[in-house]
């Protein structure tokens, strides 16, 4: 992280953006969503899940990608990019460490247009969502965009505007 650098959590929008850019380019596949705060659908299936973790001032991106095959989950369904196209991890990488170093150089100049893209490519604003905040909090609302720093704006049915900063969330 550099001092003149948008504020850390953002950086989770730097790595949806690439990652959806970097399985159009390995599969232009239709039904890519981004779904916030981490995982990259394919249909209603994830196919990809991200992981930040940070350090002191550094900050480490995960990427799993379902590219051969996706595992059987309990709780949601799950989606392989061969079901669409055969890709390679060898060839997976490249294309995602360059979508990568382009969405964080925009992240460091331009983080509307960033957030912009993350938006075009996600759940739609007014989706209905499930926040489960914590193990006894659970929040119905629907989208109502992203805030400067990534967190996500869930709209209650009460009309208060929450700011969501870490939950697992389900598109109703």
């Amino acid at each position: 992280m550099r001092p003149t650098d948008p504020p850390a959590p953002s950086l989770a929008l730097v790595c949806g953006v690439a990652l959806i850019r970097a399985v159009e380019a390995a599969a232009p596949a239709t039904g890519l969503i981004l779904k916030w705060p981490n995982d990259l659908l394919l249909g209603s299936g994830k196919l990809a899940g991200i992981l930040l973790e940070r350090a002191g001032e550094r900050v480490v991106a995960g990427f799993g990608v379902n590219l051969q095959s996706a595992p059987d989950l309990a709780d949601r369904p799950a989606a392989a990019l061969s079901s669409v196209a055969l890709v390679s991890p060898d060839a997976f990488a490249p294309l995602l460490a360059a979508a990568f170093a382009r969405e964080l150089e925009r992240w460091r100049t331009d983080l509307p247009a960033l957030t912009a893209l993350w938006l075009e490519s996600a759940h739609k604003v007014g989706s209905r969502l499930t926040v489960h905040a914590g193990p006894d909090e659970q929040l119905d609302g629907s989208f109502a965009g992203l805030a400067e720093d990534g967190a996500l704006k869930l709209q209650l049915a009460s009309g208060e505007l929450r700011l969501i900063r870490a939950a697992d969330v389900s598109l109703a």
